[in-house]
């Protein structure tokens, strides 16, 4: 916001930022000099600076303003991307870039200038954000630094003003404190140099994506492997000082076709890993690949599905990624913004950005048998890797062990710094994405039952179930959708949005393979086009059945304004996204509802799809 901007407001003078550095920055930067970080030096200097001198005098008032918490957050991020299409070659990048974040808060603990979404949109929880030189040099970054925090302050006070104003016209006014306060840490890990390892990435992507030539009714497809380095910083006027190393690796796919009819039908692959070395190799991808292409060809050829109303099995496969769709809002224990205008509370809720569970602690919310743990500390599952780990949160609060759910009863939320109804304090669940806002986020989620079955016992359970109700079919669903990937074009992607987003909060779920079974001989047949209703925390309360097949989904939250902490966080990709992994077996609700094929067809093309050879 420009100065002149601010006069409209308030007649504002200039911001001081002159004179020296606390002694304790001074000290810790001399420190920072053993390893020659400059990022490090920068920010402890500039954050020195702002602490002590960083003020405005606003005319008719007795005290100048000043910031009572100032943040500083950087994100050197270095990627390398390949994606290959049938074989080809499309793109091979490989990107370093630097990226800042400046928070000013004004006010108090108490009541301050964030949280708040008023009549120009969400301005709390933001600052100052922009890219910063990427060769470390300190003059710079502390330029940057500066007019950043000058803009993130001058902001703040604006937006505070805006804020008190809304809440004067309140009849009651909440008593849940705006931001939490936090022990003061210090860990500075070593600097780390990517390695991407000696395996030749442009030639994997192209071999593996070679494979889906077998397969020319595959209209569209791509196949990405994401590298990823990270070193994040966080300096706060609090103390703390953080600077943590990060790295994940992936193998993304979407393919698309058109049944025969002119449904539109999409199909994915992804696989995940700590690092570049622990990716699947070339083989395996093209395994995994000729699967999923094989599935979406089943679509192709599948009937359309219809109504339908009773048992349903969801595999675990299906019910991790089910699982994360609906445990991500609901164990939000942070209070939702403030909103000047009442639509944005509808909308919130309508894409599931409230939680279910908010103020409920002590009730039960899952089967008395059934308990939820996140587990930040957890590196793997039985061999198998957990992406979702950290040890120190975005917000400078280190990681916990938390049991959501323990016998069915809800015992604690996740929490971030923004205080809730039900806890004040952060238990190291506060997650961001490439310096979002920071939100309470599942990590390493633990979905465990003292009271379960063999898969084939579930099923023979759900199959009694069907017999039961003289059902001519009953439903399975083997594998969930995450649109993110699957999807190829935005257009087709903010269609599906349209008819599906408003639902997401209160249970509308997007299976992508699903079977019918026919309890009278066990025959299955899968259908397309079908979507799950109703879905939601009410209704697994009452599981039928818990299966002791535990299954490690890896995926990635999606960090995008609007989506993150809402029901469509668990659509993510690599590019962009957060971490996290799910383990949960499988799942037998006695009664759902799957809504049949609706929507027009698209029209076919008009010319056959040109041949493809095998290999290339």
């Amino acid at each position: 916001m420009s100065c002149a901007k601010s006069l409209r407001i308030f007649a504002c003078t200039a911001v001081v930022l002159l004179g020296g550095i606390a002694p304790t920055y001074a000290a810790r930067a001399a420190q920072a000099s053993q390893d020659n970080d400059q990022t490090l030096r920068a920010m402890r200097d500039e954050m020195g600076r702002s602490k002590t001198r960083l003020e405005l005098k606003i005319p008719g008032t007795q005290q100048p303003v000043r910031p009572y918490y100032v943040e500083y957050r950087l994100l050197d991020l270095d990627v390398r991307e390949v994606s290959a299409e049938f074989g080809t070659l499309l793109t091979t990048t490989r990107g370093r870039n630097r990226y800042m974040n400046v928070e000013a808060r004004v006010g108090s603990y108490k009541l301050d200038s964030s949280n708040f979404i008023g009549d120009e949109g969400f301005r709390g929880f933001i600052g100052s954000q922009g890219s910063v030189g990427i060769d470390r040099d300190y003059d710079s970054l502390r330029q940057d630094l500066w007019i950043a925090t000058d803009q993130a302050f001058k902001q703040a006070i604006e937006t505070y003003s805006r804020k008190q104003s809304y809440l004067s016209s309140l009849a009651r006014q909440s008593n849940i404190d705006d931001f939490s306060k936090a022990q003061p840490i210090q860990q500075i890990e070593p600097l780390v140099t990517p390695d991407w390892g000696n395996r030749n990435w442009e030639q994997e992507a192209r071999s593996a994506s070679a494979t889906l030539r077998l397969f020319p009714d595959i209209y569209e497809s791509r196949v990405t492997y994401y590298l990823v380095y990270a070193t994040e910083y966080l300096l706060t006027s609090e103390g703390t000082e953080i600077r943590t190393n990060r790295t994940y690796a992936a193998v993304e796919a979407g393919m698309n076709t058109l049944a025969s009819d002119g449904m539109p039908l999409n199909h994915l692959y992804a696989s995940y890993a700590p690092k570049p070395a622990d990716l699947p190799n070339v083989d395996s991808v093209r395994k995994g690949l000729n699967v999923s292409a094989s599935e979406l060809m089943a679509l192709r050829a599948a009937k359309t599905a219809e109504d339908y109303t009773g048992p349903v099995l969801f595999e675990a496969r299906a019910a991790a990624p089910m699982l994360a769709q609906v445990f991500g809002p609901a164990m939000n224990g942070s209070r939702p913004p403030l909103a000047f205008q009442p639509i944005v509370e509808q909308m919130l809720s309508g894409l599931g950005g409230k939680s279910d569970w908010a103020g409920r602690v002590g009730s039960r919310v899952l089967p008395a048998t059934v308990s939820l743990i996140d587990d930040p500390s957890a590196k793997d599952f039985h061999g198998t890797p957990l992406l979702g780990g950290y040890a120190v949160d975005d917000e400078g609060v280190r990681a916990q062990k938390v049991t959501v759910v323990d016998k069915g009863n809800l015992k604690e939320l996740l929490m971030s710094r923004r205080p809730g109804p039900d806890s004040a304090d952060s238990n190291g669940h506060g997650r961001s994405g490439f310096l979002g806002d920071a939100k309470p986020t599942m990590s390493n989620l633990f979905f465990n039952a003292s009271d379960t079955l063999s898969p084939a016992d579930l099923k023979k359970k759900f199959l009694d179930a069907c017999r039961a109700e003289k059902l001519d079919y009953c439903i399975i669903v083997r594998e969930m959708d995450n649109p993110t990937i699957s999807f190829l074009h935005q257009e087709d992607f903010s269609e599906l949005l349209a008819s599906f987003g408003g639902g997401a909060g209160t249970g509308d779920r997007l299976p992508l393979l699903i079977y019918k079974v026919y309890p009278q001989d066990g025959r299955e047949e899968i259908i397309r086009g079908a979507r799950i209703i109703g879905l939601n925390t009410r209704t697994l309360r009452n599981l039928a059945g818990v299966g002791n097949d535990n299954f490690v989904y890896n995926y990635m939250q999606s960090a995008n304004a609007g989506f993150a902490g809402t029901a469509l966080g668990a659509f993510g990709s690599a590019q962009g996204g957060l971490p996290a992994s799910v383990v949960a077996p499988s799942l037998l609700f006695e009664e759902l509802e799957v809504r049949g094929a609706r929507g027009e067809p698209k029209r076919l093309p008009l010319l056959p799809a040109p041949p493809l050879s095998a290999a290339k």
